[in-house]
Parts: structure tokens; sequence; C-alpha cells
């Protein structure tokens, strides 16, 4: 499996991105020298995990015929003054489950796959050309 992002920056911090055939940007805030055009990278990575969490989850429970109702998935990350950084994740379903699907649910989601990547800590080669 391959995934690919191009990535266009002509002045400043605003960035507009190409995924196959999608379009995104991303900046910074005003107050971190950007011009707010669009979501922050670490948004962007939050915005990744939250997405990923939820698809996992619906495929799984679509698989079993749980009906989980409306998935809601709430992201923050934070550095303490240490620099240590986590993220918080909170996920909630519209739809009650018992507890033994919860206890599926709670192992599925340290499973996704954007999860284990970031967890595993991916490394990063870069090249300039």
């Amino acid at each position: 499996m391959a995934t690919r992002i191009h990535l266009t920056s002509k002045e400043g911090v605003f960035q507009e991105m190409e995924a196959r055939q999608h379009r995104m940007t991303a900046d910074e805030p005003a107050n971190n020298h950007g011009t707010d055009k669009g979501p922050a990278p670490y948004e962007l990575l939050l915005a990744s995990l939250a997405a990923c969490s939820s698809a996992t989850l619906r495929m799984y429970a679509d698989r079993k015929g749980w009906k989980l109702g409306t998935i809601t998935a709430d992201l923050t990350f934070k550095r303490d003054a240490d620099g240590n950084e986590k993220i918080e994740r909170v996920i909630s379903f519209s739809e009650t489950l018992d507890e033994e699907q919860m206890e599926r649910i709670r192992d599925i989601i340290e499973k996704t796959p954007v999860t284990k990547t970031l967890k595993r800590g991916t490394p990063i080669a870069t090249r300039f050309e």
C-alpha cells in the first residue's frame, strides 16, 4: 500500500495539497503567523485519526450487525511544559451498546490503522531534490 500527498506552497504558511482528485488546504491561525485559511497541521493529524477511528468502528460494527447510530469523535492534541505529547480521543455513539460490545469496541479502536501508525512512531525518510 502506498499513499501520496502532493503539496504546493507559494508563500507564507498557507499550503495547498492534493490527495488523488481531492484538494485540501492547511494554514496556521493568525496568532501563529498564518492567515487561518485552513486547518493547522496538527488539526489535520487529529482529523485523520478521527476519520480512521470512526470508519474502522463503523465497518466492524456493520460486519457484526451492531447499530452504533451516530458516531461522535472529539480529539485533542496536548503538549506539556516538558515537551511530552499526547492525544486524547473521546468516542461516543447515539445507540447503546452492551458491555461485551463495548469491550470489543475498546479493543478494535486500538487497532485502527492510523492509531497503530501513530503509536508505532513511523520512521520518516526525507530527501531534497
